[in-house]
């Protein structure tokens, strides 16, 4: 294991071997937006959200390894077009209603939308029937709000060992599905597992414990998605260049 340094948008990063762009960038205090990365689990690249430019070349910051000298961009008009349009597509192609959800204020899908200055989908509403499984005592699943992330799939095989939950489908007609012909309730989750704690959205939700933060104490109401990592930047981590730290 070594450190090396590279570049994001013209600030130097610190890194060791094996870290991808997003694990150096957050330990540097930099955001880069993402739905389907979570610390806990192994990163796939599925959202597409944490898209950046690695030396020219598209890559998703969540699986690229970080190398010496790279030069990353991560603030460009042209990323947040695009990191605007996936998120505006995922809000479309499901029916999200951030009034009537119980996760309205701890929602990341809410949280990056309001990041990247959507308050309104440029795209038309699909509005599917997805329906919901109430089956089972303690949670719930809302297919409705759904993003196909897949963390709850990875959380409940890898660290809930109970594999309970899967994809089926493909295109439009992709669901979430669950390892019983029972639905929720045959799968042996509770609702204190890993694969429930890490949804990003209002699909999968605890029963009897909804809106019981009021406005203005939610994660988000106190300030934007990304201010815990922002609140890390130290000088050992980012350095100026040159360039930035003597302009003339």
């Amino acid at each position: 294991m070594h450190d090396f340094e590279f570049t994001i948008d013209g600030k130097k990063v610190r890194a060791r071997s094996g870290q991808t762009i997003m694990q150096a960038a957050d330990a540097a205090g930099i955001y880069i937006p993402r739905l389907c990365a979570h610390a806990e689990l192994e990163p796939h690249g599925s959202c597409r959200v944490c898209m950046v430019l690695a030396d020219g070349r598209f890559q998703t910051a969540c699986t690229h390894p970080a190398a010496a000298g790279m030069n990353v961009e991560n603030d460009t008009r042209e990323l947040l077009d695009i990191r605007r349009a996936v998120v505006d597509m995922l809000f479309i192609e499901r029916n999200h209603y951030c009034m009537f959800c119980e996760k309205s204020g701890v929602c990341e899908l809410q949280a990056v939308a309001y990041r990247l200055g959507i308050t309104v989908p440029r795209y038309p509403y699909r509005y599917p029937k997805m329906g919901m499984d109430a089956s089972h005592q303690e949670i719930f699943v809302d297919h409705d709000r759904c993003i196909l992330c897949a963390r709850c799939i990875q959380a409940s095989r890898d660290i809930d060992h109970k594999n309970g939950f899967g994809f089926v489908g493909r295109g439009i007609h992709k669901r979430l599905a669950m390892n019983s012909r029972k639905g929720l309730a045959g799968t042996g989750a509770v609702g204190s597992d890993k694969a429930i704690m890490v949804c990003p959205v209002g699909a999968l939700m605890r029963k009897h414990v909804g809106y019981r933060l009021p406005y203005g104490a939610r994660t988000f109401d106190k300030g934007p998605i990304g201010m815990d990592i922002e609140a890390q930047t130290s000088p050992a981590a980012v350095q100026p260049d040159i360039a930035d730290a003597n302009p003339e």
